[in-house]
């Protein structure tokens, strides 16, 4: 891999660039040199215009979204087209939403690359973990809260692992779950039944960082109900956590799910 320090673009290399979660003030130097010199510009489908519209206006822009279950472009397709792209002599930037390497098959990518023999240098975005807990007022960790922290997704692979629920309910920690709004309930019921108390502070952070975010507060036992009734969309991450009850004190106004978190 190319050392990440060096801001100048080379004809045939791939950037897997991070966006961060959202708000275009989080971007970081690198990635906004690199999409200023893109020649080609790979986006994902959360990127918002306004960081869209910081890339060079001459580059080929091409959309590679995924959804759940609805690929733009299946990965392997992604891969090939990234290659081919390179071999063209072109400067290539992967925009990603939030960190390549985290939960972003950014790993997946680099090692494709690579077995092609093309240069790959990885610029690290803000996690959606970390910004959204952020501006939701939510610490990660706390002395007196939490002295770990768990990132997992809910999104599985298919055929993939299932979670290790015992590991996530242990005391003193923060779990937080990337794309979190889809398979709510099930997260919420198998952290109970794992032993965590139904009390256990929870939050949804919506849009995390843009300015349409909402938070709503609650616990595992009654935020799924509440969520559905708040038409709340992706992309969300779910935080669990002692350290959510610091959100009234810490963070913007939030939705009360109708209970206070830890009674």
């Amino acid at each position: 891999m190319t050392d990440p320090t060096t801001p100048s673009i080379e004809p045939g290399r791939v950037d897997l660039v991070g966006a961060g979660p959202g708000d275009p003030g989080l971007l970081t130097l690198h990635a906004a040199d690199a999409l200023r010199q893109a020649e080609v510009l790979l986006h994902d489908r959360l990127i918002p215009e306004a960081i869209l519209d910081m890339a060079n206006p001459e580059a080929e822009r091409v959309y590679v979204g995924k959804a759940r279950a609805r690929h733009h472009y299946r990965q392997d397709a992604l891969n090939e087209l990234m290659v081919a792209r390179a071999r063209e002599g072109r400067y290539v930037v992967r925009l990603k939403g939030g960190d390549p390497f985290v939960f972003g098959r950014g790993g997946e990518e680099a090692a494709a690359l690579a077995a092609e023999g093309i240069p790959v240098r990885v610029i690290p975005g803000i996690t959606a973990a970390g910004g959204c807990a952020a501006y939701a007022g939510i610490p990660l960790t706390h002395r007196d809260h939490a002295y770990r922290c768990q990132f997992v997704t809910a999104h599985r692979r298919e055929g993939g692992t299932e979670l290790d629920w015992a590991a996530l309910v242990r005391p003193q920690q923060t779990v937080v779950v990337y794309m979190g709004l889809h398979g709510l309930e099930r997260v919420c019921h198998e952290m109970v039944a794992a032993g965590a108390p139904a009390t256990m502070p929870a939050a949804l952070v919506e849009h995390g960082t843009l300015e349409t975010q909402r938070v709503v507060t609650g616990t595992l036992g009654g935020l799924p109900a509440r969520a559905e009734g708040l038409e709340l969309q992706s992309p969300a991450v779910l935080i669990v956590g002692e350290v959510v009850n610091l959100q009234s004190t810490l963070g913007p106004a939030a939705v009360d799910a109708g209970e206070k978190p830890g009674e």
